[in-house]
């Protein structure tokens, strides 16, 4: 566990901000996490009646999770360099990579590798939700 660093921070992306794509990115998560029973395949049986009055929910099911990923990925897409790179140094110092106290050197670490691919290589992440959430709360933002 981090300890809260005591510091006030002048971050460019809002912690409101942050808080949104935890809400997304722990929605995403949890679709995943619904949809997976133990890394067993899933089988489904019909029988001669349900066949022929079978109706499929499952491709609305699975629009609805793709949006919320989509909506994530675009909202990344859409930070600027600084923003991009400290939504990836809120992550790395939630995952334990950075201390709150090198804040800076994780922004700066995160600004060289650039933002081109940003939401690919955050949503690439299973607790990209979780991360996010603690490195706000080890920054005290």
């Amino acid at each position: 566990m981090q300890r809260k660093f005591d510091k006030d921070w002048d971050l460019t992306i809002g912690p409101d901000t942050v808080r949104l794509f935890i809400e997304k990115a722990k929605a995403i998560s949890a679709a995943v996490n619904e949809d997976y029973d133990g890394g067993q395949d899933h089988e489904v049986e019909f029988d001669g009646d349900t066949l022929d009055n079978h109706r499929h929910d499952g491709l609305a099911e699975e629009e609805a999770e793709n949006l919320t990923e989509e909506e994530l990925r675009e909202l990344i897409d859409d930070l600027n360099v600084d923003e991009a790179a400290e939504l990836v140094a809120l992550m790395w110092v939630g995952r334990g990579d950075y201390e709150a106290a090198e804040w800076a050197e994780a922004v700066a670490a995160a600004r060289e590798r650039g933002n081109r691919r940003t939401s690919k290589y955050l949503l690439g992440m299973p607790m990209l939700g979780d991360w996010l959430e603690e490195g706000l709360e080890a920054i005290g933002a």
